[in-house]
């Protein structure tokens, strides 16, 4: 096998090419950052995987100029129907399940294979191409960069950039080969999932069937018609070899009250839930599936991915164009992995419930869900906690070196909280830092402001700021990516804050 160096490294590696990588990868482009995105796949996923689209991706997709094309392309879901004993037992509607929390109140069905490629189309309108057919077969890295070797059709080649970027999946090769453990856990279960056409027309519920012994789900792939069904293997068949849906069908059939017409795609699997022990090693960083795994519960895990890139990518993006200093990338792992690690233990919990076969399960499914959900619906305060978690606007950075401060009921770590009229959420597709302020702030605020480099958003103060728990003449530094760094400072505060971070006047 030939060896082949790289003459000039790009200041930035990203090794994978799902939604985790092409996120990042957008993020430094949009940043005016350089970098190579390589994939050991020959091209995007042809699968439709991970189907859930959170609203905090919308509006980090907002930022970026196409969240409208991404809810053109999928499907969204108006209620979901909960079956019990083959028949239907209540229906809850998820339209506007989110208003007034998010310009995306809704749960939005969209097959990872088109969303792919509409990423690989955004990278490509950026004027990066995904090198694909491209694996990572070492890597090392000291003080003043990484040296990781690639290999393409028996060519190896050697890319010396300052930072890399594990975004490769559960088998990360990047997280194996910096020795960085991944502990956790599999499931029991064993799991089918289908894409097929089911007769009656296309149903754009998500419908959940709940028994004693089982457990599925049915919920639209695309508009196209083809809908995902997913449910537990009966014990009895979880150790036939060659298992096909062929020797599922007539339970999934009498459990769901469908008829299967078509399947486009059968898998099953098991469910693992682990954290890494770390998301950096010096220079490297794990982000997406290779640093978590776990249930599907609330259609989590694509989305914890790209969160990952969006917090990840302005930071590196602002220290290697020295706007920021580069402690800034300090912040990525307690940010990212404290969530992660929550998430895990809460995706666990709510996965054991459900889907456990002793008599606490059974009646889960039986008898608290089907007549407990439908009640709670009808509180307002019920729903709106439900799509706060969910949809994940609740995630906060409360507790990281980047947070400090409080005004009102907001405070350094907040998602900025969105006001529909005037709409907040406009200024932030600079993805710059920013200062936001509601009602007349003090005199000196805009001078402060310029003279830091930092633009000043001001907004009239309104019930809905109020509301949404902003304080009258409060000034808020927000983060390029959305959330509230340090909230109500005193006059010299900010300041201290953007020096203490090296941001702003260089900006």
């Amino acid at each position: 096998m030939s060896t082949t160096p790289q003459p000039v490294a790009p200041p930035v590696l990203i090794v994978g090419a799902g939604p985790t990588g092409l996120n990042l990868a957008l993020q430094l482009a949009r940043h005016g950052v350089r970098f190579r995105i390589v994939d050991q796949a020959e091209g995007p996923g042809t699968a439709s995987r991970a189907m859930v689209v959170q609203a905090r991706t919308l509006e980090f997709y907002r930022q970026l100029g196409f969240a409208d094309a991404v809810v053109a392309g999928g499907v969204m879901i108006p209620a979901v129907r909960l079956r019990e004993g083959g028949e239907e037992v209540a229906c809850v509607s998820f339209r506007d399940l989110g208003a007034g929390e998010s310009p995306y109140p809704f749960v939005l069905a969209y097959a990872q294979d088109d969303h792919e490629r509409l990423l690989v189309g955004q990278l490509a309108r950026a004027g990066v191409a995904v090198e694909w057919g491209t694996g990572l077969t070492a890597l090392s890295q000291d003080g003043s960069g990484v040296r990781a070797t690639l290999s393409r059709g028996g060519t190896e080649e050697v890319c010396t950039p300052a930072y890399l970027c594990g975004c490769d999946g559960a088998h990360s090769r990047v997280r194996e080969a910096l020795g960085i453990g991944f502990p956790g856990g599999t499931y029991d279960q064993l799991f089918y999932v289908a894409d097929a056409r089911v007769a009656g027309g296309f149903r754009e519920e998500l419908s959940v069937t709940l028994g004693a012994h089982g457990l599925g789900l049915m919920l639209p792939v695309r508009l196209s018609g083809m809908q995902r069904l997913i449910g537990l293997v009966p014990a009895a068949l979880t150790s036939r070899p060659g298992l096909t849906f062929e020797d599922l069908r007539p339970g999934i059939e009498a459990l769901m009250g469908i008829r299967v017409e078509g399947v486009n795609w059968f898998s099953t699997y098991h469910v693992h839930h682990r954290v890494a022990e770390r998301f950096r090693a010096g220079r490297c960083f794990l982000a997406g599936d290779a640093g978590h795994i776990h249930s599907p519960a609330g259609g989590q895990g694509m989305n914890t991915g790209i969160g990952d890139a969006v917090n990840l990518g302005w930071k590196l993006a602002e220290a290697v164009a020295g706007r920021a200093a580069p402690v800034l990338l300090d912040s990525y792992a307690p940010e990212r992995i404290a969530f992660a690690r929550s998430l895990v233990a809460t995706t666990d919990r709510a996965f054991r419930a459900v889907t456990g076969p002793g008599l606490g399960g059974q009646v889960l499914r039986t008898v608290l869900l089907p007549h407990l959900l439908p009640a709670l619906w009808g509180f307002a305060a019920a729903r709106k906690a439900l799509f706060d978690t969910v949809s994940q606007v609740r995630i906060a950075y409360h507790d990281s070196p980047l947070s400090a401060g409080r005004a009102g009921r907001v405070q350094g770590g907040d998602r900025l909280p969105w006001l529909g009229d005037p709409d907040n959420f406009v200024p932030l597709a600079s993805l710059s830092w920013q200062v936001h302020v509601y009602g007349a702030g003090r005199p000196d605020l805009a001078e402060e402001a310029d003279r830091l480099g930092l633009p000043l958003q001001a907004f009239r103060w309104t019930e809905a700021a109020r509301e949404a728990g902003f304080a009258e003449g409060a000034a808020y530094l927000v983060r390029p990516d959305g959330y509230v760094a340090l909230a109500g400072p005193e006059p010299g505060a900010l300041a201290d804050y953007c020096g203490r971070w090296g941001i702003g006047a260089k900006a």
